[in-house]
This record gives C-alpha cells, structure tokens and sequence, in this order.
C-alpha cells in the first residue's frame, strides 16, 4: 500500500492517521493540563500549540493548516498555511485547536480539550480566525429543517415538531456572551430551555449529537471561526445539520477573508461546504467534563481519554490510555 504524496488518504488513514492523531491531542491535553488551574491562559496555550506542533511534525503527511487558531487572541500560533508533518505522505488538511478553553483550563474548570481534524487536501474550509455565526443538530432529522436566518423560535418550533414534543421540551445551548442576550431572551420566549456555557462550543455542537445523554437538542449563537470548522468535522463523522456564516464586520477582516478565497462575505456555510471530503476528528480531554474526562497524573503514569472519529464510515472510538513512561511527556 503506498503513502506516497500522492496517495489518497483513505489508503493510509485507518492504518496510520486514525490513532497517529490520536497522539498528537493525547501530547497536547498533558502539557495544557500541567498548567491547570494556575491563570495563566497564554502559557496554557503555548503549551498545547508547542505539543501539537511536534508531533504533527513527525506524522507521515504532507500536512497543510488551514484552520487555526490565535489571529483574534493574542496567543502563540498553528498559523494558517502552516506546512507540517514530514512531507512524505497525502497531502491532507489540517484544522485545530490545541486547547479549547484556555480560560477553563487556567481555572481548571470543566471542559477544556484539544482538538484537531484531518481531512483530504483541498477539502476543508479556509476561514480567518473571526467571529461565525452558528446554528446545529445532531442526526435523524430532515435535511434542511433549521435554517440560520430563521428566527429562533421558528427553529426551535420545527426542532420540536420533528421530535414530537412540545417546544417546552427542547434545550438549546449558547455561550454566555453579552452578545447573546436577544438571542436568549427570544428561546425562551419560545418555550424552551437555555443551558450556558462559558467556553467550549466544539464540544457544545457535539453535544447536540446525543441529546439522550446530553440533554442537549440545539445549538445557536456566535463562536469562532475554527470552533465552527472543527465542530462541523466532528458532525461530518457522527452526523447532524450545522448552518454557519462568517461574522466578516470590518473591511479587514473582509479583506483578510478575500486572500483566503471566500468570495462572498455573507455566504451562508452547510456542513457539506466546510468539510467536503473524508475527514477525521479527536479530542482529548485536558479537564473534566461531559464530552471527556481530563488528564489525570499519577506517580508514574499519566491517564487520558481521547475520543477520534472517521466520517467515511462513522466509527467514534473512546481511548482511555495509560502512558506508564509519563517522562516522555
């Protein structure tokens, strides 16, 4: 089988790429969490950014970074166009997010993870690291049936009638932003639930995948640009609808926007338009949390858990590792 350059991923992915990525999340959520809970959320980040960028350094790909993270923030870097892994392999695409939720892992709060997505080149969307407008479900429902220009309460009116419940039986998820106020206000004028979060809106989306558990049946609101591309990765895999658009509120930030491709500023993004191809996601937790547990340290051994996902067949694996030679970390 070869992993020549111009090999399709799909030939090497399962025998390499699946779990080699797992280990770069895995490298990243250990040094993020040696910086818990001690306020420092730039040094928190360097730290994942230092960890991901080795070890994707040393994957078997020709690797591009077309989802970044740190424009916005002033934070260190996976800057857009960035080429990594070793250059002998498929060329791939390369979205992440080394620690989301810097704020909560410096609070050691619960929900910080890294992230990252991989996918066949030329297939992932190349967005700025802006403000996205957003709006997702998780499977089984028509395809269609939300709509991000639609106002809340049509959406949440839909979402109930294709659950056969009541309005007063959905829960949607939103970030705890100022900025969400109406946004609030208007869900639950509609009847339905509110649950808040501080940070964390890739896990957010996903959530939205198993309700049942979760308790979550949307999600709304304005998040990051990357957050967006990763959570439609990860929905890629797993399934469900997620609508998107750029907030591109400045001419340069359109402007910005332009030099990456993106022709029309007010494009409305389906999933199909973000991730176009084969992907695959993982997560590893660095603090507890509903969609992970975070890094625990023991004498001798450190313990993660990593969930990585496959779209072209729709595998989710947990992984619960024990590294018993934590001083390689």
């Amino acid at each position: 089988m070869s992993s020549s350059p111009t090999a399709p991923l799909r030939e090497v992915i399962d025998r390499i790429l699946s779990l080699e990525i797992v280990r770069v999340t895995e490298r990243a959520a250990v040094s993020a969490a040696r910086m818990r809970g001690r306020g420092d959320e730039m040094a928190a980040d360097q730290a994942a950014v230092d960890a991901m960028r080795r070890e994707l350094g040393t994957l078997p790909i020709a690797g591009t970074v077309v989802i970044g993270e740190g424009e916005r923030d002033e934070a260190p870097m996976l800057f857009i166009g960035e080429a990594l892994g070793t250059g002998n392999g498929p060329k791939v695409d390369i979205a992440v997010d080394p620690l989301e939720g810097t704020t909560l892992c410096a609070k050691n709060m619960p929900g910080a993870i890294a992230t990252m997505a991989m996918a066949e080149g030329g297939t992932l969307l190349c967005a700025p690291d802006v403000y996205m407008e957003k709006i997702a479900i998780g499977p089984g429902y028509p395809k269609g049936m939300i709509d991000l220009d639609a106002p809340p309460g049509e959406n949440i009116a839909a979402l109930a009638r294709a659950k056969g419940v009541s309005p007063d039986e959905i829960t949607a998820l939103v970030l705890e932003r100022p900025r969400h106020a109406d946004l609030i206000a208007a869900v639950r004028k509609a009847g339905a639930a509110v649950r808040l979060i501080t940070d964390g809106d890739v896990a957010g989306v996903i959530h939205t995948a198993e309700p049942e558990t979760t308790g979550i049946d949307i999600y709304l609101g304005i998040g990051g640009a990357p957050e967006g591309v990763l959570a439609a990765a990860a929905l890629r895999c797993i399934g469900g609808q997620i609508q998107c658009r750029l907030v591109l509120d400045t001419e340069e930030k359109r402007a910005r926007a332009a030099r990456m491709g993106i022709k029309d500023p007010r494009k409305k993004y389906a999933l199909e338009d973000m991730v176009r191809g084969d992907c695959i996601f993982a997560a590893t937790g660095v603090t507890d949390g509903g969609l992970l547990r975070g890094v625990k340290f023991g004498r001798g051994m450190i313990e993660t858990e990593t969930v990585v996902m496959r779209s072209v067949t729709g595998t989710v694996r947990r992984i619960r590792a024990q590294h018993r030679q934590a001083e390689k970390f």
